[in-house]
């Protein structure tokens, strides 16, 4: 059990690992913005479009997974709506990065939770399974670590609060993994909801927030990014 929640928990230390990269190389400027962002989005696309709606449909029925998507999107659609709010006599530049920040946060960590789980169900289905899931998601937990890092980084949070962020979002991961070991009989139904939740949040993210704010910042950047991002994940894909 212990070997299996430390396959979890360095896999969601990668998300500290991807905003320690972007506070290293200093406040990033417009094209490193949008590069980060595109990848984030990229990231995301591939995610949902080749992973977790396949596997949703693969345990559940389209319905299951719809129901996912719609409250997911809806989920973060509210939360959006609220950060708004708080964030609204903020510098409007500030305190819109501060926000989107804290969403891909909030998204990302939602994202994690049925990845913790899918190492746990790697695991109990073969030996080998658990690890290279977790090595995927590790790896694919960088980009997102930076695309956390990188708006809270131009909003003027101060760096220890930035890491301390992603460290609570990076502890999703393992809170999964030992979900996952709790819930191995977890019924194919009630995971197609879960991942097509994460499809849902995810999607929102990438269509009201990440591209429109990566785009903004620079187009054909932004483009490159979203391509690095799903290639990425293929190439990850592929390999495991």
């Amino acid at each position: 059990m212990l070997s299996i929640l430390s396959y979890g928990f360095l896999a969601g230390l990668a998300t500290t690992l991807g905003a320690f990269t972007v506070l290293f190389f200093g406040q990033p400027g417009r094209k490193r913005i949008s590069f980060y962002l595109g990848l984030a989005a990229g990231v995301m696309l591939a995610v949902i479009s080749f992973d977790l709606i396949p596997t949703a449909l693969k345990l559940g029925s389209c319905w299951d997974t719809a129901l996912g998507l719609l409250v997911g999107g809806f989920l973060l659609w509210l939360l959006d709506r609220l950060l708004m709010q708080i964030f609204k006599n903020s510098n409007h530049l500030q305190g819109s990065f501060r926000r989107l920040g804290f969403l891909i946060a909030v998204g990302i960590a939602l994202h994690d939770l049925p990845e913790g789980i899918a190492i746990a169900i790697g695991y109990s289905a073969a030996d080998k399974l658990g690890p290279v899931i977790a090595i995927a998601i590790g790896l694919h937990n960088i980009p997102e670590g930076m695309s956390i890092a990188a708006p809270l980084s131009v909003s003027g949070m101060r760096p220890i609060f930035i890491i301390l962020v992603t460290l609570a979002v990076s502890l999703i991961t393992p809170l999964g993994t030992a979900l996952g070991i709790l819930l191995t009989q977890l019924s194919p139904a009630n995971y197609a909801v879960l991942l097509g939740l994460a499809a849902g949040c995810m999607l929102y993210l990438v269509v009201a927030e990440l591209l429109p704010e990566s785009r903004r910042s620079h187009q054909h950047i932004s483009y490159l990014g979203v391509l690095a991002g799903m290639i990425i994940i293929l190439g990850i894909n592929r390999w495991v």
